[in-house]
């Protein structure tokens, strides 16, 4: 027989199959074995013992182990992760008369996936999938993967938490990551302990952003990540209604494996961004994450790519999208946790809450509704500036959408309450960016720049303050402008509510700058978008008609009358607050199309 067919030893034969793997390690064994290394052997291998022998009581096999690690295959998913569990309950009532600084906890991952084995050795990225899960349990804590998940939801009754995808060393894409929470896993003395370290949640958002994990071997991307949190830590910190935790208390977790929950009750947030830096040539990617770390529910992820010479502006363009992206997705969050409140126990704040998709939906019933639930917040709190800036916000909606049967008293109330609001929150970007916006249709254009300017200044990633300002340099007559200020609101948060009143917005800058065929294709997109925007087509209208498309024009007119039946050319020109010339292009194409004086 030749050698080519050889069979190779025993040892060296490499098997594939499907398996459950489970991976163990101690937490904190360098500290224990400095401080008594006798007795931590000792009290390691009782615990070791408790383990291999429930290890094998649910048909595992011990495939690997180095001193404090444990690495082992279940043919079943199931029978992984009751081992785990059962392994934490039996390792935690055996640590219940040792003192807590003494105590060994492991950490257990539980994954499925496919493996090599030769000989009693278990290889092979399942394996490493297993080990990284287990690094991201909490002392005493159990982590599976979604592959595991899958696998024993309907079989094991158990509470399982989303801690959403997760970014694992080596692996080139994010694994998502449940956690089993095990109440019994802590005496209750350690329970109590636990609870009276967690600080209460503020009345308002609360957030932190953990140091960004560097994926690359260049020590120079540490610095890159680290200034991306600084910048998105600083850039959150002037959206007045978050209470953003500072740089230094959270880049105490630094290289340390926590779980957002620890997090919550440690510094007191609802919400905490996680991410990470990986470099491969020149090139940089940059993912981030948003957690309700009350729960490990995931909000929002998204990556951003560059290349490494244009290291500062990438920088400055990941800040600027992150924070537009955080922004309205804990607004939407805190949004559905007011809705779940039981109504008698709604604050104005959460009545805020509540009143915000109403606000954003800028549609005549909503607007009726949003009005109501913000009068209710003031008459709990007269002097909340984001309830007065947003009941001023519905006024102005009601003055340029037609909506009032008295406009000029609508203007009047319009600036008035936004005034109150500034009066008290002189320093609030969005309360300045509503007053600007006042002004605005007031046509005090002077006023209502300076107002909005020192907004972005505040805060120069408020989208809402970048389409405010669109609308004004429209008003004044510069197109080119307004369209660069929609486009930076669009850029920041492409998500938010009001988008489409940025395509409008673009549309309206075509027709002031006479690319008609441009401002009819931007505004069918806005009412694409938001088909009940029915106010889009006052300026569609007078488009078609200058585009030369007056068939089609008559056809959105005709749609027009029907959501404003009482609709005249007078009333739309009480509305405006364009310069002349537009306003008198307008009107002439709605009279074109067939509208009444």
């Amino acid at each position: 027989m030749g050698l080519g067919n050889a069979m190779p030893p025993p040892q060296d034969r490499v098997e594939r199959r499907l398996a459950a793997i489970f991976a163990a390690d101690v937490a904190g064994y360098s500290r224990l074995m400095s401080q008594d290394e006798v007795g931590t052997l000792r009290t390691l291998t009782q615990h070791r013992e408790i383990m291999d022998r429930l290890i094998i009581e649910h048909a595992g096999r011990i495939a690997n182990t180095a001193g404090d690690s444990v690495l082992a295959e279940f043919p079943s998913a199931v029978d992984a992760v009751k081992c785990a569990v059962a392994v934490q309950e039996a390792l935690a009532k055996t640590n219940q008369n040792t003192l807590e600084e003494r105590r060994i906890r492991f950490r257990i991952g539980v994954h499925v996936g496919d493996v090599m084995i030769r000989g009693s050795d278990l290889l092979g990225d399942g394996v490493n999938i297993a080990a990284r899960l287990e690094s991201l349990a909490e002392p005493g804590g159990v982590c599976i993967s979604a592959a595991t998940h899958e696998h024993v939801r309907k079989s094991l009754s158990l509470n399982y938490m989303d801690l959403g995808p997760q970014p694992v060393k080596n692996i080139e894409e994010p694994i998502r990551v449940f956690t089993i929470t095990l109440t019994s896993i802590e005496p209750a003395s350690a329970q109590i302990e636990s609870r009276s370290k967690t600080l209460p949640l503020p009345d308002k958002p609360s957030i932190a952003i953990l140091p960004f994990d560097n994926m690359s071997a260049d020590p120079e991307q540490e610095y890159f990540a680290d200034g991306i949190v600084e910048d998105i830590t600083a850039a959150l910190s002037r959206v007045r209604s978050f209470f953003v935790i500072a740089r230094n208390s959270t880049f105490t977790y630094k290289k340390r494996a926590v779980q957002v929950q620890q997090v919550s009750r440690e510094l007191g947030v609802r919400y905490v961004v996680e991410g990470s830096v990986r470099r491969a040539g020149g090139r940089v990617r940059i993912t981030a994450q948003l957690i309700d770390a009350t729960t490990g529910a995931h909000l929002w992820a998204d990556h951003y790519d560059g290349t490494i010479e244009d290291v500062f502006d990438l920088q400055d363009n990941i800040t600027a999208s992150v924070v537009g992206a955080i922004q309205p997705s804990v607004r939407a969050a805190e949004i559905e946790r007011a809705k779940r409140k039981r109504p008698g126990s709604l604050d104005a704040y959460d009545l805020v809450m509540r009143a915000l998709p109403h606000v954003w939906a800028l549609e005549k019933d909503q607007n009726r509704q949003a009005t109501g639930i913000l009068r209710d917040v003031l008459g709990l709190d007269p002097t909340y500036p984001t309830a007065l800036s947003l009941l001023s916000w519905c006024c102005a909606q009601r003055v340029v959408y037609n909506w009032s049967e008295d406009i000029a008293q609508e203007k009047q109330e319009t600036l008035r309450i936004a005034q109150q609001a500034a009066a008290l929150s002189s320093d609030d970007p969005f309360v300045l960016a509503v007053l600007g916006a006042a002004l605005s249709i007031a046509c005090e254009f002077r006023q209502a720049r300076a107002m909005l300017e020192k907004a972005l200044a505040l805060d120069p990633n408020s989208a809402f303050a970048w389409t405010r300002s669109g609308w004004l340099r429209n008003f004044q007559g510069d197109p080119e402008t307004a369209i660069q200020h929609f486009e930076r609101s669009l850029r920041l948060s492409p998500f938010e509510p009001m988008a489409y009143n940025c395509l409008m917005g673009i549309g309206t800058a075509h027709f002031i700058a006479g690319r008609y065929e441009q401002a009819v294709e931007w505004q069918e997109k806005a009412l694409d978008t938001h088909p009940s925007a029915t106010w889009i087509l006052r300026g569609l209208v007078p488009a078609h008609v200058f585009a030369g498309h007056v068939d089609r024009a008559k056809v959105r007119l005709h749609q027009l009358l029907q959501a404003y039946p009482d609709l005249t050319v007078s009333k739309i020109r009480a509305a405006l607050a364009f310069n002349e010339d537009y306003t008198g292009r307008m009107i002439e194409g709605l009279r074109r199309a067939g509208l009444a004086e």
